[in-house]
């Protein structure tokens, strides 16, 4: 026998929705439980998020301060030393994305960890530490440049050939 035709929802869950202003016997006749005349008794009577009566309101009262470029700011993707321990020959940003270790972005390496292997890493960025510890293991760095639409917000919405174009205006 199958449950799912036992299956019934919880008592008390459903019932009759009142049908307002349908006449005094309802219950909920007449003004249909607005009260008597107002704004908030005719149909769209209801004032838009944080309106105040015409007062100032409060989002307007308060001092704003400061900026914030989270829109436009670079993001890197960190890798660290012990990171790059575990790969061997010509490290990438693209190797590093197959091994798991970064997602997609920019990458920078950190000097977190020991090296003690020769590698040839490329990167967006390195810093002091982590080149110095790929230099002294025997290894090289390699900075990959950022063309600038790469990095920007922009390259969504225009593509290089419109960006070239609007740098030219």
């Amino acid at each position: 026998m199958s449950i799912l035709s036992q299956l019934m929802p919880k008592r008390g869950s459903t019932g009759v929705t009142k049908r307002k202003g349908r006449g005094h016997a309802t219950g909920q006749g007449g003004t249909a439980g607005k009260g008597h005349k107002g704004q908030k008794a005719r149909t769209g009577g209801r004032v838009r998020w944080g309106f105040e009566g015409g007062q100032t309101p409060l989002m307007r009262r308060t001092p704003k301060s400061g900026f914030n470029n989270k829109n436009f700011r670079t993001e890197y993707d960190i890798v660290n030393l012990s990171d790059l321990e575990k790969l061997s020959g010509e490290v990438t940003p693209l190797s590093l994305k197959e091994a798991g270790v970064v997602g997609r972005g920019l990458v920078k390496v950190l000097g977190t960890g020991k090296l003690s292997k020769s590698l040839t890493v490329k990167a967006h960025k390195f810093s002091a530490t982590a080149e110095a510890s790929i230099k002294k293991a025997g290894g090289k760095t390699e900075v990959i440049k950022v063309r600038a639409f790469d990095e920007s917000p922009l390259k969504k919405k225009l593509s290089p050939s419109k960006l070239k174009k609007l740098a030219k205006k």
